[in-house]
C-alpha cells in the first residue's frame, strides 16, 4: 500500500483488539481532566523539574495515560512504535529489537537511545546499548506515561542521550487494589499480568509481574558460508521463539524513594548463516532521597544499579556480564521568580566482560572497568513575557579521555497565545563501551584511547495549542562524528573513531479530540543522511513513514481503537538475494474492550473487563536488512497477524 492508503486504511476499520488494565478510579481522574489538561500535561524529563510541555526546553512527545489506556499495548516497543519520528528497527545478533529515532540507526544496537525508568538511567555497558529485554518484556501495566525527547539529552543526562532520551513513568500506589489480567493466543500463545498497591500513612508500595510467550514461529532463513566463494545456498527452517517476563517495585516513604525492576527475554539470532536462541536479562535499582535546604533549593540524591548479562546458546558461544553504578547529587534552584537552575554531579562506575565458553578453559575476550565524572548545569530565564531562553552544559571526565564538554543553548518564544516557537541547539555524546575499549579477539581489537561519538544537532519547531488540538512541525538536523566503527580492511579489525553522517528531517504530529469521547492522532516523518563520504541513506531505515490512530472511548465501558503505522520503501541497497526483500509495510492493531460493570450497569465492587487484541490484521510476514550480518541479506522480524482474547479483574 501507499501512503495515502495507510492513512486512508486508520479510518476505513474499527473493530475490536488488545489487552490493557483500566482501574475505575484511573478512569474516573481521566474523564474529570479537561481536554487542556489532556494535552498540556506536565512533563519532567526535558529539565529534570515539573513543567507544562509547551514550556519544556526540548522536542517532546508524551503517551499519556489516556492514549495508553485508548491504545493499549503488550510490549513497550509496541507502544513506542505508535510516537511520532520513532521507528522500529532490529540486527542481526546482539539487539534483535531496537527502537531508532529519526531514522537513526547508525549502530547495531540501541546505544544511541537512552531509557530512563522515572528519569533514573538503565543502560548496558560491554556493547553499549542493548536494549531488547526492556523493549520487550518491561511490565507495561505499571506505566503511567512515556515521555520521549527526540534528540539530544546529554546535559543532564549523560552517556548514550544521543539521539533519544525515552523516560518511563510508572504509577505511585493510589489506595490498595489488586489487578489480574489472563490472555490467550493464535498458536498457543499465553500470558498474564498482576499489579498490586497499597498505601498506609506515608509509606505506599506498588509492584506489578508479566510472563508473556507469543507463539513459537516457524519460518524459511536461506544462506551461503560468507568465508567462502562458490557455496550452495543452504536453506533452514528455525522455529522462533519469543518469550519475555519481568517485574517492577516500587516503594516511598516520605521524602525516601526505592525502585527496582527485572526483565528478561529470549528469541531467535540470525549471525552470518548461524541460527541460535539469545537470552537477554536486566536489573535496576534506585535508592534515592528529597531534600529542601531552603524555600528556593532542593537537592536529591540517587545511587542507581544496572546489570545486564547476554547469553548466546550457540555459535558463537558468548556470554556478557555488564554492571553500571551511578551516584548523582542534583540541585533545583530558583533564587528569583524568572529563573530556575538544575546543577548537579555524579561518579560513574562500569565494570563488564566478555566471554567464549565452548573452549576449555573458558576464553575472556573483553574484561574492563572505568570511573567517569560529570558535572553539570541547566537554566531557563524568563527573559520577557513572551520569550524564554535556556542554556546548559555538561562536563564529563573519563580515564584516558580529555575532558569533553557538550552545550546546549535555546530559545522559546510565545509570540501570540496557543502558539509557540522553539529553536533549539545541543550537543550529546555516547562514551565508547567495554568491548570498543578493551576487546581482544583475533579478529576485533579494541582502543583505550577512543573518543565518545558526538553529536551536534539544531531543532526549529512551531506548535499550536488548542482546547481541542495539538499540532506541531519541527525540522531537525544533526552531525555524528568520532563514531566509533571497526577500521580495516583484514582481521583483527580496530575499533577507531571514523565515522560521521549528517541527518536532517521534517517531522509532523497532531492530536484532535472530536469530542471527549473520539480522540484522533497522526504523525509524519520525512529524513534523509549521508555520510562523511557523501553516501546517502547509511541506515537500514525507510526515509518516509507516518501513523495514524483513531479511538472512541464511551462511557458505557466500551473502548474501540485502531492505530497504523505505515514505513516506505528502503533504499535499494537494502534488496535481498536469498531471502524476502524488505519492503514498504503497514502494521494496522485494532483494539477493543468490555467493561462489564459498566456495560451491564453492575453493582459489583470490582470491575471486570473483555478484551480482544488483533496485531497485524494485514498479516505481513516483515523481514528487515541484516543489519550488521551479512550485507546484501534480510531476517525475519514479525510473523504475521496474531490475536489474543483476555479476561481483566480488578479486585
Amino acid at each position: 500500500m501507499d501512503f495515502k492508503r495507510s492513512l486512508l486504511t486508520g479510518y476505513s476499520i474499527l473493530v475490536f483488539v488488545f489487552m490493557g488494565r483500566i482501574y475505575a478510579q484511573d478512569t474516573q481522574e481521566l474523564l474529570n481532566m479537561t481536554l487542556d489538561d489532556l494535552l498540556n500535561v506536565e512533563v519532567t524529563t526535558a529539565s529534570k523539574a515539573i513543567e507544562k510541555l509547551s514550556d519544556a526546553p526540548g522536542v517532546l512527545t508524551v503517551v499519556t495515560k489516556d492514549e495508553l489506556q485508548r491504545f493499549g499495548g503488550t510490549t513497550l516497543k509496541d507502544i513506542l512504535e505508535r510516537v511520532p519520528s520513532l521507528s522500529s528497527s532490529s540486527a542481526y545478533f546482539t539487539d534483535r529489537s531496537t527502537i531508532a529515532a529519526r531514522g537513526d540507526q547508525i549502530k547495531i544496537n540501541a546505544g544511541h537511545n537512552l531509557i530512563l525508568i522515572n528519569g533514573r538511567p538503565i543502560r548496558e555497558i560491554v556493547e553499549g546499548g542493548i536494549s531488547t529485554e526492556m523493549y520487550e518484556a518491561f511490565p507495561v501495566n505499571i506505566i503511567e506515561r512515556i515521555e520521549v525527547i527526540k534528540g539530544p539529552g546529554s546535559v543532564l543526562y549523560g552517556s548514550n542521550a544521543f539521539s533519544a532520551v525515552i523516560n518511563i513513568i510508572t504509577e505511585k500506589a493510589n489506595g490498595n487494589d489488586l489487578s489480574l489480567t489472563g490472555l490467550a493466543g493464535t498458536s498457543g500463545a499465553y500470558g498474564s499480568t498482576a499489579k498490586t498497591s497499597l498505601s498506609a500513612g506515608d509509606f505506599s508500595v506498588v509492584a506489578a509481574g508479566r510472563y508473556f510467550k507469543k507463539a513459537d514461529w516457524e519460518t524459511s532463513y536461506k544462506y551461503t558460508n560468507v568465508y567462502a566463494v562458490d557455496t550452495p545456498v543452504i536453506e533452514s527452517k528455525p522455529t522462533i521463539p519469543n518469550l519475555g517476563q519481568s517485574g517492577y517495585l516500587g516503594m516511598d516513604y516520605k521524602k525516601l524513594r526505592f525502585m527496582s525492576s527485572f526483565n528478561q527475554f529470549e528469541t531467535s539470532y540470525f549471525s552470518r548463516g548461524n541460527v541460535g536462541k539469545n537470552r537477554w536479562q536486566k536489573g535496576f535499582a534506585d535508592l534515592g532521597y528529597g531534600f529542601q535546604a531552603t524555600s528556593k533549593w532542593n537537592m536529591d540524591f540517587n545511587v542507581t544499579y544496572s546489570y545486564a548479562t547476554f547469553h548466546s546458546g550457540s555459535s558463537p558461544n558468548n556470554n556478557r556480564y555488564s554492571n553500571d553504578i551511578v551516584a548523582e547529587w542534583t540541585n533545583f534552584f530558583r533564587p528569583m521568580e524568572k529563573l530556575n537552575i538544575t546543577f548537579g554531579g555524579l561518579v560513574n562506575y562500569i565494570k563488564g566482560k566478555e566471554e567464549l565458553y565452548n573452549t576449555n578453559p573458558v576464553t575472556v575476550i573483553s574484561n574492563a572497568n572505568r570511573t567517569s565524572y560529570a558535572l553539570y548545569s541547566q537554566m531557563d530565564y524568563q527573559l520577557m513575557q513572551s520569550m524564554k531562553v535556556i542554556g546548559g552544559f555538561q562536563a564529563n571526565k573519563v580515564k584516558n579521555v580529555d575532558l569533553d564538554i557538550v552545550p546546549r543553548g535555546g530559545v522559546i518564544w510565545y509570540p501570540v497565545p496557543r502558539i509557540n516557537v522553539k529553536a533549539l541547539y545541543s550537543q550529546a555524546f555516547r562514551g565508547a563501551s567495554i568491548n570498543e575499549i578493551g576487546i581482544n579477539h583475533p579478529r576485533l581489537l579494541g582502543d583505550p584511547n577512543l573518543k565518545p561519538e558526538k553529536v551536534s544537532a539544531i531543532d526549529f519547531g512551531v506548535s499550536y495549542l488548542g482546547d481541542h488540538t495539538q499540532f506541531g512541525v519541527n525540522y531537525f538536523r544533526n552531525k555524528q562524528t568520532n563514531i566509533i566503527v571497526p577500521a580495516g580492511t583484514f582481521a583483527p579489525r580496530i575499533y577507531s573513531n571514523l565515522g560521521e553522517v549528517e541527518f536532517q528531517g521534517v517531522e509532523f504530529e497532531g492530536k484532535y479530540y472530536v469530542s471527549r469521547a473520539l480522540f484522533l492522532t497522526g504523525s509524519v516523518l520525512y529524513q534523509t543522511n549521508k555520510d562523511g563520504n557523501k553516501v546517502e541513506n547509511v541506515t537500514p531505515l525507510a526515509n518516509m513513514g507516518g501513523k495514524v490512530g483513531l479511538s472512541y472511548m464511551l462511557d458505557n465501558g466500551i473502548t474501540i481503537s485502531l492505530f497504523n503505522i505505515y514505513q516506505g520503501k528502503l533504499d535499494d541497497k537494502y534488496k535481498s538475494k536469498l531471502n524476502p526483500i524488505p519492503e514498504a509495510y503497514n502494521m494496522l492493531s485494532l483494539y477493543s474492550r468490555l467493561n462489564l460493570n459498566k456495560f451491564f450497569d453492575l453493582k459489583f465492587h470490582h470491575d471486570c473487563s473483555l478484551f480482544v487484541q488483533a496485531d497485524n490484521l494485514l498479516d505481513q510476514e516483515l523481514w528487515f536488512p541484516d543489519w550488521g550480518g551479512v550485507v546484501g541479506e534480510s531476517i525475519p522480524v514479525n510473523q504475521g497477524r496474531a490475536i489474543y482474547l483476555g479476561l481483566d479483574l480488578v479486585l
